[in-house]
């Protein structure tokens, strides 16, 4: 399976590198370092573990030496045979070139274990693996570390301190142990064959002429989706309808049709014409989709599915959107269009009755999404185009965006709490038709612990005896009868045949709202119009008024009213400087700091009182106390461990009312919404012991830019507005957080070294022995710092300001920049900071010339 692409990408018939099989050594595990050189000279460096070999390929070869990090790129598992190839692979095919056995020899993992095998595998897929090698030339201890770049496999290969570690050059070593010849003795005898096609076209290749294999193919499970609330237009994304059926996995093999749900239960005996339909297809393949029931309409209806399953009578569909395996090849490493290429190709062999391929658009999710609303469906699904297929995982890569409706609802009772949960299960929805009441549903989701307590302590005293209903309900819970007294607001996806809500989930309390006057409504409600505040016919932004003598007022910024208040509250007590100047800055500087703002989550640093008040961090906005204009984002918190609103800042009037709120500050992530696991830039954090050390924070900065002006990568660098300057590194979203923290601490680590006595790397105070701290950890996912032109809450209003490198000196001092004078400055400057969104640096490169520097 794991050999797909080693075979794909080779013709047998004209290069005499061994067929990808799987095979095993008998006792120790074996490793192998081929010298290569094929279109540039590298090493492969190869691990035997389960059954193949696990390759890198790294450009400048493996080292002895433990202060000097390797770049191994990972490449496609070759077959355990490959361990004895020598030769030459002819000209046209892939890799071609000539090849020696540079080492061999056996390895084990550097911790006492039962199985080594085991260990290093588990290992791998964490992407930290350490081993011992016993080889000709490479002994003891080595590690492989990942480094998890975007569409780049990069991986660093360290040796480790030990008695084998050495700083002479291993590779001088030049020649083969098995041939005893040296590459270049090698004599190239390659013949010129045909050009064979790139991978991508072999690819297609395999699509059109599926070869039958007698591997049998079996269960995957699926891929699970996020949720976010709003669609959105992406050009790099396909949007899909969303099935309101059954998740169904179908493993085809020539002997049978097996169908599953997604956790394995079997759909054979209640899916049978499926199950027939399917078998006419005559390769081994796993296929990924919904099994419906379609009314009259031809729209999924999930009641008459759950009719289906007793009756047997309904229009039965499966709509299948993935392929998972072909021919006994698993190909969920394939971008998702290859794999749904395939999946064409192969269903237009067929002629089916109840199969359907499911077809999907790219870019224009808004569009379908609205089209989803006038068909009255459930919503769409969006999907990453160039995402692979994660098994048995949820990922942000497939995304479900569903169509909801809000209703008013009773509370009339409470269940028993399970598990973990405190205080109670889910409450009970109820509507009066006529003066009966009604019971419409139960709904568990949308409570967090706080409101539980809350929402218990206010039904308790209302508990009854007895059911308020006059028909008994068709549920098996405990229920504890609350009196019929508070209403809730409910949203939901669709009302069932018995007339209750599908998926509610729990919004919050309507207090203006008598029981008495929810009533039942058996028709479709339209969608209200937005409100005034939304349908402002203004087209130009409006500045701020020149006068502040309000202390409230509305002020109309572009189509929105925001009401700004308390302007006349005094932040800054040592300058007299008010809310209403930060708001003012903000309006004035809007158009620097908007684009180091876009798409990003913010973290909200709120002093509602002034910077000698407490003041207090909030990241999960409450959607039902903020205006509907503003834009939020649903991102799962580790920290939380669960979703949370972050608000985006995207334009003007969203900047001003976060300011309105009290934030003196403005904290942006480091990355954006739309690659969130991938920061734009790298940030290098000079942090002083103490804050009469500026010099010492200047001098460092001198140092990186040095490093960096070394390493060919450009840089960016700016006052925090407080006591440190943080220095900036263009990376344009290619890579993701753990990458990014890994070359931060390289360069950290270069940086200290040449400053051994005024900094340090050391995280813990304590052991800082007052030295400046180069902070690399702020390149994590959640980490905020202040964005550029972003005032600060220090005596002054001082302002992050973006510097020019020949302004890093020793009479710069982040004080000298404040509110009330760099806005002359950024009008004569410009913006200083516009590289930072620029494609960026390449990471390999940055590690190749760290490499070369330190072989100096």
């Amino acid at each position: 399976m794991s050999l797909s692409k080693y075979n794909q990408k080779r013709d047998f018939k004209q290069t005499r590198e061994p067929q990808g099989k799987i095979g095993k050594s008998a006792s120790e595990l074996i490793f192998v370092v081929q010298k290569h050189a094929a279109s540039h000279l590298h090493y492969d460096f190869r691990l035997e573990i389960n059954g193949v070999l696990k390759s890198w390929a790294v450009p400048k070869g493996p080292s002895m030496d433990p202060e000097v990090k390797r770049l191994a790129m990972m490449v496609e598992d070759h077959p355990y045979s490959y361990k004895d190839f020598e030769g030459t692979i002819p000209e046209g095919n892939y890799g071609a070139g000539n090849v020696i056995v540079w080492d061999n020899g056996t390895y084990t993992s550097d911790e006492k274990t039962e199985s080594d095998e085991k260990k290093l595998a588990a290992d791998l897929k964490k992407g930290r693996l350490s081993f011992i090698l016993k080889g000709k030339k490479l002994k003891g201890e080595f590690s492989l570390v990942k480094l998890h770049g975007k569409q780049e496999n990069a991986w660093l290969l360290i040796k480790k301190q030990d008695k084998y570690a050495t700083d002479s050059d291993i590779l001088e070593k030049n020649k083969s142990v098995i041939s005893k010849r040296s590459l270049e003795e090698l004599e190239a005898k390659a013949e010129k064959i045909i050009s064979k096609k790139e991978e991508k076209e072999t690819l297609k290749t395999v699509k059109k002429k599926p070869k039958a294999k007698t591997t049998k193919t079996d269960f995957i499970k699926p891929m699970l989706a996020s949720t976010i609330e709003k669609p959105f237009d992406d050009e790099e994304w396909v949007f899909e309808n969303k099935y309101d059926g059954y998740r169904t996995i179908a493993v085809i093999n020539p002997s049978e049709v097996e169908l599953f749900s997604r956790n394995r239960i079997s759909f054979n005996a209640s899916f049978k014409p499926i199950a027939e339909e399917l078998a006419k297809i005559d390769h081994a393949v796993v296929l990924d989709g919904e099994v419906v029931v379609e009314n009259d309409a031809g729209r999924a209806d999930f009641q008459m599915l759950q009719n289906y399953l007793k009756t047997g009578i309904g229009n039965l569909k499966y709509y299948v959107f993935d392929l998972l395996n072909l021919d006994g090849n698993l190909i969920t490493e394939l971008s998702l269009l290859e794999r749904k290429e395939l999946l064409k190709i192969l269903f237009n062999k067929y002629q089916f009755t109840n199969i359907f391929y499911s077809e999907h658009s790219v870019g224009n999710g808004i569009e379908q999404f609205e089209k989803a609303r006038k068909n009255s469906g459930e919503g769409i699904i969006a999907k990453k185009a160039n995402s692979s297929y994660t098994v048995a995982g949820r990922s942000n890569n497939w995304l479900k965006i569903k169509l909801s409706n809000e209703e008013e609802a009773i509370i009339i009772g409470i269940t028993e709490p399970k598990n973990s949960r405190k205080y109670f299960g889910a409450i009970l929805l109820g509507q009066y038709n006529g003066q009966e009441l009604q019971y419409i549903g139960k709904c568990g989701t949308g409570f967090t612990e706080s409101v539980l307590k809350e929402l218990y302590t206010k039904l308790k005293p209302l508990f009854l005896d007895k059911s308020p209903l006059s028909k008994k309900v068709p549920l098996r819970d405990k229920i504890q009868w609350v009196k019929p007294k508070i209403v809730c607001q409910v949203k939901y996806s669709e009302w069932t045949q018995d007339k209750n809500l599908r998926h509610p989930v729990y919004l919050g309390l309507r207090i203006d709202k008598k029981a008495s006057e929810v009533v039942f409504n058996d028709t479709k409600n339209e969608n209200k119009n937005n409100s005034d505040v939304n349908n402002l016919n203004q087209n130009n932004m409006e500045t701020l008024k020149e006068t502040k003598t309000e202390n409230d007022y509305d002020l109309k910024v572009g189509k929105t009213t925001l009401h700004l208040t308390n302007q006349n509250k005094i932040y800054f007590p040592g300058e007299g400087i008010t809310k209403g100047d930060i708001i003012q800055y903000y309006s004035e500087v809007s158009s620097l700091i908007l684009p180091y703002l876009k798409d990003r989550p913010e973290s909200m640093n709120r002093f509602p009182n002034g910077i000698d008040a407490p003041s207090f961090y909030q990241k999960d906005i409450d959607l039902d106390k903020t205006p509907k204009w503003l834009k939020t984002k649903k991102i799962f918190s580790d920290s939380n461990e669960e979703n949370i609103d972050y608000l985006i800042c995207n334009d003007k009037e969203t900047l001003l009312y976060m300011a309105n709120l009290g934030c003196i500050e403005i904290n942006p992530w480091n990355s954006t919404i739309k690659n969130i696991h991938n920061p734009d830039w790298l940030v290098m954090d000079l942090d002083p012991a103490k804050e009469d050390d500026f010099h010492i924070v200047v001098e460092t900065a001198q140092v990186v830019k040095q490093v960096m002006d070394e390493l060919e990568t450009e840089c960016l660098c700016k006052t925090s507005g407080a006591t440190g300057l943080h220095i900036y590194i263009p990376l344009g979203a290619q890579y993701d957080y753990d990458s990014i923290k890994i070359l931060g601490e390289l360069i950290a680590k270069e940086v200290q070294t040449r400053l051994p006595d005024t900094t340090t790397i050391e995280r813990s105070i304590k052991k800082r022995n007052n030295k400046l701290y180069i902070d690399y950890l702020q390149n994590r996912r959640g980490q905020t710092l202040a964005a550029p032109y972003s005032a600060r809450p220090k005596p002054g209003a001082t302002v992050s300001t973006p510097l020019e490198w020949s302004e890093v000196n020793n009479k710069l001092h982040p004080s000298q920049f404040t509110i009330k004078n760099v806005l002359k400055r950024f009008e004569k400057k410009g913006d200083l900071w516009e590289p930072v969104l620029s494609k960026g640096a390449n990471i390999k490169k940055i590690i190749k010339k760290l490499e070369e520097n330190q072989s100096e």
